[in-house]
C-alpha cells in the first residue's frame, strides 16, 4: 500500500506505472468547458508534469488502455455506468457536493484505480485521506472505499438538507413568511436531484455486483466488500427518500398554515355577518311602504322605540346568544381549534 503521497506526473510515466507498478491509484483531471488540458495525478511515490497529447483522443488510449469498450472513459455527458470488461470494471460514478452533482469516471483492475474528473477535484482528496487511514491492500478495495465516499456525498447532502427542511418547518410554525416557501420548493427540487442522479447508478451498480458475486470465482473477502456497499447504498437511498417525505410533509404544513389563516379570516366576517344579519332585517322590514308604517309610526318617540331601539335589543340578544353558546368561541377560535390538536 503506498504512503498516500500525491504527485503529479506525465502521461507518458502514467502509462508507464499503469503497465509496471503493482499497486497504483491515478487520478486524472480533464479539462473543463473551454479550459486547458489537465493533469495527471498519482497517488503513491512518484513525480509529475503537465498532460500532453491530441485532444480528440481517448482519454483511455492517452493512458495506454486501448480497449474499444472503454472510448467512453474521460467523455463529457456520460450517464451512470457500471460494466465489466473482461479485467477491468468500469465506473461513471455521481457525487453530490455543494448543491450540485458532478460525474466521476473510474477504471480499476487487479493492479490500478484510474479515476477521471473535470476541473477540481471533487472526490480524489476524500479518496486519499480514506486511503492513509484505512490502508486498503488492493486495487480492488481501493474501488470499493471509492465507491462508498462516491455514497457518502449523497448521505451528507441528504441529511445536511433534512436538517434544514425541519429547521423550516419549526420556524413556518412560529412565523410564516413567503420567502419559505421559495426555500422549501429550492430543497425539494434538490432532494429531486439527489434521488434522480443516485437511482440510476445503484441500479446498474447492482446488476453488476449481482452478476460478479454468482460467479464461483469471486472471492469471499471481495463479497464481503460488496454486500457492505449495497447496504450503504440501501441507507443512503433511504436518506434521500426520508428528505423528500419531509419536503412533501413541510408543504403541506405550509398549505394548512395558509388555510387556517384563510380560515380565521372567514370566522371574523361570519361575527360580521351574524351581527349585522338582524339589522339588517329590521332596516329592510321598516323600509317598506306599508300604510301602517308609513301612516301610524310617524312620532319621534316610535321612532326611537322601534328604529333605534328594537335594533339595539336585537344586538344585545345576538351578543347573549354569541356568547352564551360555543358558536361564539367556535368562530372566534376557529383558526386555533383547527391547529395541532385537531390534526
Amino acid at each position: 500500500m503506498p504512503d498516500g503521497v500525491t504527485t503529479r506526473i506525465s502521461v507518458a510515466e502514467a502509462r508507464q506505472r499503469l503497465a509496471t507498478d503493482p499497486f497504483l491509484l491515478l487520478g486524472v483531471e480533464l479539462p473543463e468547458e473551454g479550459g486547458p488540458s489537465g493533469g495527471a495525478e498519482e497517488h503513491g511515490p512518484a513525480g509529475g508534469a503537465e498532460e500532453s497529447g491530441p485532444a480528440d483522443e481517448p482519454t483511455a488510449r492517452r493512458l495506454g488502455l486501448d480497449a474499444e469498450e472503454l472510448a467512453w472513459f474521460g467523455g463529457r455527458d456520460q450517464s451512470a455506468r457500471a460494466e465489466f470488461l473482461g479485467d477491468i470494471a468500469g465506473f461513471v460514478v455521481p457525487v453530490a457536493r455543494h448543491g450540485r452533482v458532478a460525474h466521476v469516471h473510474a477504471l480499476a483492475s487487479e493492479r490500478f484505480v484510474v479515476i477521471a474528473h473535470r476541473g477540481p477535484a471533487v472526490l480524489t482528496a476524500d479518496v486519499i485521506a480514506h486511503l492513509r487511514r484505512e490502508k486498503p491492500h488492493d486495487a480492488v478495495a481501493t474501488l470499493f472505499l471509492l465507491l462508498q465516499e462516491a455514497l457518502a456525498t449523497f448521505r451528507r447532502a441528504a441529511v445536511r438538507e433534512l436538517l434544514q427542511v425541519e429547521e423550516l418547518e419549526d420556524a413556518m410554525f412560529e412565523e410564516r413568511r413567503p420567502e419559505q416557501i421559495y426555500r422549501l420548493s429550492q430543497l425539494r427540487r434538490s432532494a429531486a436531484l439527489l434521488h434522480h442522479s443516485l437511482l440510476p447508478y445503484l441500479q446498474v451498480v447492482e446488476e453488476m455486483v449481482t452478476r460478479r458475486m454468482m460467479s464461483r470465482d469471486f472471492p469471499v473477502e471481495r463479497q464481503r466488500l460488496a454486500q457492505e456497499f449495497q447496504r450503504a447504498a440501501r441507507l443512503v437511498l433511504a436518506d434521500i427518500e426520508s428528505l423528500q417525505d419531509a419536503a412533501r410533509r413541510t408543504f403541506a404544513s405550509y398549505g394548512s398554515l395558509v388555510a387556517g389563516e384563510q380560515n380565521g379570516v372567514i370566522n371574523r366576517l361570519t361575527i360580521v355577518s351574524v351581527v349585522f344579519l338582524p339589522l339588517s332585517f329590521l332596516t329592510g322590514f321598516f323600509g317598506m311602504n306599508f300604510a301602517f308604517l308609513t301612516d301610524e309610526l310617524e312620532s319621534k318617540d316610535v321612532f326611537w322605540l322601534l328604529a333605534v331601539g328594537l335594533q339595539v335589543v336585537v344586538l344585545l340578544v345576538a351578543f347573549y346568544v354569541l356568547h352564551r353558546t360555543r358558536v361564539w368561541r367556535r368562530l372566534r377560535d376557529g383558526d386555533q381549534e383547527t391547529g395541532p390538536e385537531d390534526e
